[in-house]
């Protein structure tokens, strides 16, 4: 799949300390925790992956059409916010 970054992502990894290496491996080798079939103008998801002991979540939107991943935003998930897996959100 070819990973396409949106500037917003881009932006985002420089500010959070983010390789492009990393979300490939995330993105290869993560798990998908969240599904968001209605977004448009693709189908999304949220993936949480590990780099080290660094969590990440990415949300990248699938479009199969053309074999891409588009990477809409990436974020260390906050453990105030997540249960202690960062699989779950805390209610």
């Amino acid at each position: 799949m070819k990973i396409i970054f949106r500037i917003h992502t881009i932006q985002r990894m420089f500010v959070r300390g983010v390789a492009d290496a990393d979300i490939r491996y995330v993105l290869e080798n993560g798990e998908t925790i969240e599904d968001y079939p209605d977004d448009t103008p693709y189908p999304s998801r949220l993936v949480l992956g590990w780099r080290g002991a660094r969590p990440l979540h990415i949300v990248v939107a699938d479009n199969i059409e053309d074999d891409q991943w588009i990477v809409v935003t990436v974020y260390e998930p906050d453990p105030n916010q997540w249960e202690a897996n960062f699989r779950r959100r805390k209610r």
